[in-house]
């Protein structure tokens, strides 16, 4: 089946908003057809097409999907691939595989909409068989995971994005240097002052990846989950609708990819369209980077001075990199690198562009020298051996994810860190000490060094970390 493109899908759904509009009454118990999709993305968009679409994101977001919605999916799996059930479960409400969630701020909701959650909102992370009796809190069959706050998605992504862009354009420049002359050609893989380690190519045009480090085989970072495993908003979103909504989105679940519009047999078609994901997308992506909040304690003020001295004493600053570079902040929707089952550029007959410069808080980035954008996350989009034999408390996974190691996770990006607790990957960590302390495997010199370090600089690296708070939303 031929695929419609993005702009055409955006005016096809506000026309059938428009007639569901004239059949369903405002109180009807429907997020979907609560407010209209909005008409005509394409091309770089408008300051108040883009506030018209972040609203109709954010109404999204924060709403209570319902059965009317298409909530529930009694013959489908959480798997991010299409995956039928041999037989629907008992109940529609399943703690360890989803459904799980009314609202997506039901998870993500401290301090506010699109932040993080408590250990109470923990998901399990399981492959989806199709049959429920995989479907268990026990450890050998799901991952249990705390909810990362959404603050500055956007910038992560497109700093992922341009990462990406470098990373590859190394593995062609090494390719060439090798066919063109003939020998064995090594080529450092790095971007944004981060080191990926090194790709080998030879001359007849074989590659060995064996010394890669911390992204995988193909160069693409991928930003999103502790595990580093998700690509774009998009295809969390698309992901998280499905595991924790039973909402199932037309561009994976659809009939281009399964042949049927009604996939997870609830008698919902088409639950929901390109134009709404591209809604959330935009919401996300436009939510305001974390910021660092003077004390207004004078003694909190001079501790966190010396803590801020301190993060870099102890190298803490060797991964949670305090600001990477970004040249731009045009935002493409669809985005370049997913895989098949999102929608990606070149899908949609034109890309929609968000400018994150029209946003208020933009105006507060600082520049470097060369005028990119310094994005002050703490974090180096980059996956970390994280735990070892003698302190293995963020190694505690039984499975694998997407072919990422147990004990391998994403550098925690530490803006918004005071505005998010508990921590670690199960939040089961409630205060900054116990999570620092927990560091083992690449990060342990640096945690020996935090214990060994006078309680003084301890405790005034911790009223550093206490600075870095997620702000009012706009």
């Amino acid at each position: 089946m031929a695929r419609a493109g993005l702009a055409l899908a955006i005016l096809l759904s506000a026309a059938n908003a428009a007639i569901s509009a004239e059949t369903s009454p405002p109180w009807a118990e429907s997020i979907l057809s609560g407010t209209q999709p909005v008409a005509g993305l394409s091309g770089k968009i408008d300051p108040d097409t883009l506030k018209a679409l972040r609203d109709r994101g954010e109404h999204l977001f924060t709403g209570h999907f319902t059965t009317a919605d298409g909530v529930g999916r009694p013959f489908a799996t959480q798997a991010i691939v299409p995956t039928k059930r041999k037989r629907p479960p008992q109940n529609q409400f399943f703690r360890s595989a989803g459904l799980d969630a009314n609202a997506c701020a039901g998870c993500h909701n401290m301090p506010v909409a699109g932040g993080a959650g408590e250990f109470v909102t923990n998901v399990f992370v399981s492959e989806g068989f199709e049959s429920a009796d995989f479907e268990s809190l026990d450890p050998q069959f799901s991952n249990e995971r705390g909810t990362n706050h959404l603050f500055g998605a956007g910038l992560v992504e497109l700093l992922a994005r341009e990462m990406t862009r470098d990373l590859q354009a190394i593995r062609r420049s090494t390719l060439d240097s090798a066919r063109i002359s003939g020998e064995t050609v090594t080529g450092k893989l790095v971007s944004k002052g981060v080191h990926f380690g090194t790709i080998t190519a030879h001359p007849d045009g074989m590659l060995d990846l064996t010394e890669v480090d911390g992204v995988d085989a193909d160069l693409v970072i991928r930003p999103f989950t502790q595990k580093g495993v998700m690509t774009s908003l998009r295809q969390f979103t698309v992901n998280a609708l499905n595991h924790h909504h039973g909402i199932q989105a037309v561009e994976r679940f659809g009939k281009r990819w399964t042949g049927e519009d009604d996939f997870d047999g609830d008698g919902v078609a088409d639950e929901i369209a390109d134009a709404d994901i591209a809604a959330l997308v935009a919401w996300q992506a436009g939510l305001q980077p974390p910021v660092r909040r003077a004390p207004e304690d004078e003694a909190w003020q001079k501790a966190a001075e010396h803590g801020n001295a301190v993060f870099d004493e102890l190298q803490c600053s060797a991964c949670h990199i305090r600001a990477l570079p970004l040249s731009s902040l045009e935002f493409v929707d669809p985005g370049p690198v997913d895989m098949a089952g999102t929608l990606r550029s070149g899908e949609a007959e034109a890309d929609a562009v968000y400018d994150l410069a029209l946003l208020e808080w933009a105006k507060d980035l600082p520049r470097d020298e060369e005028g990119n954008w310094l994005v002050p996350l703490f974090g180096d989009l980059k996956r970390h051996v994280i735990a070892d034999q003698e302190v293995s408390a963020f190694g505690n996974e039984l499975l694998a994810q997407r072919f990422v190691e147990r004990n391998v996770f994403m550098t925690t990006e530490l803006w918004g860190l005071e505005s998010t607790a508990p921590y670690g990957h199960r939040n089961d960590m409630t205060t900054m000490d116990e999570a620092i302390r927990a560091h083992g495997g690449a990060a342990r010199a640096s945690r020996d060094a935090y214990i060994a370090a006078e309680e003084a600089d301890r405790s005034a690296l911790i009223a550093f970390l206490r600075t870095l708070v997620i702000g009012e939303a706009e």
